[in-house]
């Protein structure tokens, strides 16, 4: 036989709740009153008695049922208690006093326990929240750094906080990441937030937008829906911006070291290919001279073969330069200083430079013939000879190449100037860098970009500086400053 089943409303166990706690208390005062009429207590001392009980059950019941139990306090008081015995005299001014009484406590206490009871809901939904938010953020320390921290913050703003909706804008991965139950036409509601620029608050469909902020700008943009209060939104709106900032400087650390791998395997290469050139080279330069030493060769032939001795040495000197930037670039050269005196390099640099007297002419400028400085002596002549390479190769036939060292407060500065062609702005930093050249010289004259690259490298290894400077009055000068030794300690 199939009973039917009877749902009750959710309430009714509250009603009832309430219904036991007033017939307990009523239970009280019927206890009180026979104990009293039993012992005749006089009417004072019943009257605090039942103020008692009505101090009670405001305290743990509240206003309501204190001012029901009032009532029945003052009637028992009446009929019991306050002559003539056995009857309602209720239009007694000291029953009307005893229950004014009666209520303005009752007012009271509840009042007092019902903020109590205030206090310790907010208290208990506080201890909810940073719960919540301890942890989102433990949770948010875990987050895989590989990945987008969009989906994975929404999954678990959405599964901590019972969100209804989530929905999070990346800027710097331009997506937008949503959970749960959005309407139509709310799909870009997160990137509409971000481009606005501005926090929004609807209470009605309890919808709460913030922008994601790390440091000085934005990183995104957050969208909320659910019962949450805004103190947590904008907690939740910090732990998702340093989530995504510690995803942006993960990403930019991945690419620093791919980098920096990439750069130590292309060394690598390099000191492995000049290595491997240098002895077929040095074969080569060897049988042309060789041959040129014979002699008896025919006008053609002869040309032919320093033709071929003039690329073999320009080959050699290249390789000399990728095995020098190779080692530079992987900081195994050991800098081999000594005293070098300055017009003495100068003069063996130009001294082992191929003359070209009929392009240009070098004046030299050394103000103190006896200035002197640290360094690597090999390096030093390189950084000279290759500025006067460049210097050669871009000035105007006829012009002078003006070479000057000069000692200053805690550096010594060696420039080369020229005039001829002038560096753009936008380039002057960059022909440092290996392999690049500017586009109006690199289809123009003959050049690898590595040059300036071993350079700049070795002016680092003497903790020194290089740089260009470049107009049409002035020319262009490359400068090469080396710090003495007090500051190159520092």
């Amino acid at each position: 036989m199939a009973y039917p089943v009877v749902l009750e409303p959710a309430h009714k166990p509250r009603k009832l709740q309430g219904l036991a706690q007033f017939l307990a208390a009523s239970a009280v005062l019927a206890l009180l009153t026979y104990g009293g009429f039993i012992f005749q207590i006089n009417l004072l001392t019943i009257s605090l008695l039942y103020l008692l009980v009505v101090v009670a059950v405001a305290s743990r019941f509240g206003f309501w049922q204190a001012s029901f139990i009032s009532l029945v306090a003052v009637l028992l008081l009446d009929y019991f208690f306050e002559p003539p015995l056995f009857s309602f005299e209720v239009a007694s001014s000291g029953i009307f006093v005893t229950l004014m009484t009666f209520e303005v406590t009752a007012l009271t206490i509840g009042r007092l326990h019902g903020r109590e009871m205030r206090v310790a809901r907010e208290a208990a939904i506080n201890r909810t929240e940073m719960e919540q938010l301890y942890e989102l953020s433990r949770s948010s320390l875990l987050l895989d750094l590989r990945q987008a921290q969009g989906p994975q913050l929404a999954v678990l703003i959405h599964r901590i906080f019972n969100a209804r909706a989530v929905a999070l804008f990346d800027v710097n991965l331009s997506r937008q990441d949503r959970m749960g139950d959005w309407e139509a036409g709310e799909e870009d509601l997160a990137k509409e937030c971000y481009l606005r620029d501005a926090s929004l608050d609807d209470a009605s469909t309890q919808t709460w937008q913030r922008i994601l902020r790390a440091g000085p700008g934005s990183v995104g943009a957050l969208v909320v829906r659910g019962k949450l209060s805004p103190l947590v939104i904008d907690a939740l709106a910090s732990l998702a911006a340093i989530a995504i900032d510690r995803h942006q400087w993960f990403e930019k650390e991945e690419r620093a070291e791919t980098s920096k791998k990439g750069e130590q395997l292309r060394a690598t290469v390099m000191d492995a290919l000049a290595h491997e050139f240098k002895t077929p080279l040095t074969a080569v330069q060897t049988a042309s001279s060789g041959l040129l030493e014979l002699g008896g060769l025919t006008e053609s032939q002869d040309n032919l073969v320093r033709l071929i001795d003039g690329e073999a040495v320009r080959l050699n000197k290249l390789c000399t330069q990728l095995l020098k930037a190779a080692k530079l670039e992987a900081k195994q050269t050991g800098l081999q200083t000594a005293d070098v005196k300055v017009v003495d390099l100068v003069q063996e640099v130009l001294a082992t430079h191929e003359a070209d007297a009929g392009r240009n002419s070098i004046r030299v400028v050394v103000e103190d013939s006896s200035l002197t400085v640290r360094a690597d002596r090999e390096l030093l002549a390189m950084i000279l000879t290759q500025y006067i390479d460049n210097a050669r190769k871009y000035s105007t036939i006829g012009t002078p190449i003006e070479i000057d060292a000069r000692a200053g407060h805690n550096e010594v500065l060696f420039s080369v100037r020229n005039f001829g062609s002038v560096i753009r702005i936008e380039d002057r930093e960059r022909i440092f860098e290996r392999f690049y050249r500017s586009s109006e010289f690199k289809d123009a004259i003959a050049g690898t970009g590595i040059g300036l690259s071993v350079v700049k490298k070795a002016a680092e290894a003497h903790h020194g500086h290089v740089w260009v400077i470049s107009d049409n009055q002035e020319g262009t000068t490359f400068y090469f400053s080396l710090p003495t030794d007090a500051r190159r300690t520092h």
